[in-house]
């Protein structure tokens, strides 16, 4: 396959529908949205195949649901945009959506509440790397949508899932490669020439979830990072603009290739920046501004292969009731357009993004010499912090704990 120049990409779900758009589907609502994201200058649009809405069984894939998708292929190609769908949706904004049929019995503790049919469930979600039946399931959902978008022009890959180990872990790094060599064997064969990627994200670095980035690099075409400051309590400073780029690198050290970093960005408020919920501050509209114009350049610098932000639009007041939004305020404000479709500063930002080469050369990668690929997971956490010190470093910037000020 022929390398990719640097990416401009986009997350996206509309305004007024959130993670309930395939249910309630408007084409002309959708127009609007492409058509504001190519003026904008993206090229890449991912989207989400909310499982309960488009696999409500195991053994049926929804018509309703595979037309819709067709449809915003054929929009998203009369906009010049490449379209990157996601399956088994899954984790999403704090909750993790499964249909109903993926509920097990009992109710193990889980970090991340479920929602199916519209409500929270007491269930433990069944794990697909290790039940038969799951896999199958999901193999079935591959065919299909493969099959549907088989030789599409708009199509630029699949993602396999979008951060898998909110929800389902594997039992071990064999079965992990397993379902990474069925998921993708079955996509190549329905769909190919088309891309194959894994949505893997900070807490894949952090804990040994038997995802590992060299793992899914024998298996995905592109590898996948998602990372936010903020979320992450070893980052002391929740705006560090170097945060992204340092997991990019980590992670292209793991995997033995470039990186896309598939999700970046903060929750920006036209109002004075407040507690959201006793979890996420919100950041000023400028802040958010700032803090991806200095990201995207320190991306673009480390030879990342490109990156999405996160995302397309603020969600309208009427879903602020509804899951995730009446307990994740700060979900709601993550768009690089408010919920009137009138553009953020954070939007121009990307608007200016070229595809030139960039400006300066990557940073020395020295600090990862004292490391070894396959122990990096002995002490995954440990590692991560050590590492992050010394890249701050090589760049010139002390951490706090290293001046004294914090232990």
């Amino acid at each position: 396959m022929q390398p990719m120049s640097f990416l401009r990409g986009i997350n996206y779900w509309p305004a007024e529908k959130a993670m309930y758009w395939w249910n309630a589907y408007s084409v002309q609502e959708v127009i609007r949205d492409l058509e504001l994201m190519a003026a904008t200058g993206f090229k890449l649009v991912r989207i989400f195949l909310t499982w309960e809405d488009f696999q409500p069984y195991p053994d049926e894939v929804a018509p309703a649901a595979l037309s819709n998708l067709i449809i915003t292929a054929n929009l998203a190609e009369t906009y010049r945009l490449k379209l990157m769908p996601t399956f088994f949706c899954g984790h999403m904004s704090g909750v993790n959506w499964l249909p109903g049929w993926m509920l097990g019995p009992g109710n193990t503790r889980q970090r991340f509440p479920v929602v199916s049919q519209g409500r929270y469930r007491s269930a433990s979600p069944l794990n697909c790397f290790s039940r038969e039946e799951v896999l199958q399931a999901q193999l079935l959902q591959i065919e299909t949508v493969c099959t549907a978008l088989r030789g599409h022009p708009a199509l630029l890959a699949f993602d396999l899932g979008n951060e898998p180990s909110n929800w389902c872990v594997p039992p071990d790094r064999k079965a992990a490669r397993e379902w990474l060599a069925r998921t993708t064997e079955c996509i190549r064969r329905f769909s190919p020439g088309a891309r194959i990627t894994l949505g893997m994200h900070a807490e894949d670095l952090e804990e040994d979830r038997n995802l590992w980035p060299q793992d899914a690099a024998s298996y995905v075409d592109l590898v996948s990072m998602h990372g936010y400051p903020f979320y992450l309590n070893w980052v002391d400073n929740p705006a560090d603009v170097y945060l992204v780029p340092f997991l990019a690198m980590v992670t292209a050290w793991l995997a033995g290739q470039e990186v896309l970093f598939q999700e970046m960005g903060a929750p920006g408020s036209i109002s004075t920046p407040t507690s959201s919920g006793g979890k996420t501050v919100l950041w000023s509209e400028e802040e958010v501004a700032n803090y991806y114009k200095q990201v995207l350049t320190l991306l673009h610098q480390e030879e990342c292969s490109g990156a999405l932000a996160w995302c397309f639009s603020d969600y309208h007041p009427s879903l602020w009731e509804k899951p995730p939004l009446e307990q994740n305020l700060h979900e709601r404000f993550f768009g690089l357009f408010r919920a009137d479709g009138s553009a953020k500063p954070a939007a121009l930002v990307w608007s200016a993004l070229t595809e030139q080469e960039p400006a300066a050369a990557p940073s020395p990668r020295g600090w990862l010499n004292s490391f070894q690929r396959e122990d990096f997971y002995h002490s995954p956490r440990a590692n991560l912090e050590k590492m992050y010190r010394l890249y701050k470093a090589t760049v010139g910037i002390q951490s706090p704990e290293d001046k004294g000020d914090m232990k």
